[in-house]
């Protein structure tokens, strides 16, 4: 199994959208929940998103109706859809999958399961 790997990201304004991607050769992602988290300079990482192999998925309040986690089990790839960004948004993103198939719940992550990818920019700014 090799490393999830990142793309997508960059420079927005506010009231922009952004995708992020991130794929995962070699796993059945099926099975598995995913994550995506975010750290900002100065603070501690947090959890914007997060979804069960079930589809089971849940949002940080700040997030809530603007970003949509969502994967394509058949290509190994997961999606984070950024609508209507604001300046707070900005900060590195990472993508995680775990194989416990329940994490709904980005406060039951992390875990010795995970594995993360490298973290991309996002950076919105006027």
């Amino acid at each position: 199994q090799l490393e999830p790997v990142q793309s997508g990201g960059g420079l927005a304004h506010p009231g922009g959208s952004l995708t992020l991607i991130c794929t995962i050769p070699g796993i059945g992602l099926h099975s598995q929940s995913i994550g995506w988290f975010r750290q900002a300079p100065g603070k501690e990482r947090e959890g914007v998103a997060c979804q069960s192999a079930l589809g089971q998925r849940t949002y940080a309040e700040s997030v809530e109706g603007r970003f949509t986690i969502s994967r394509h089990n058949h290509n190994n790839t997961i999606y984070l859809r950024l609508n209507n960004l604001r300046p707070e948004d900005s900060g590195t993103y990472y993508c995680a999958i775990d194989a416990d198939s329940r994490l709904y719940d980005c406060r039951l992550w992390p875990s010795v399961n995970d594995k993360w990818g490298q973290g991309t920019q996002v950076t919105v700014s006027s």
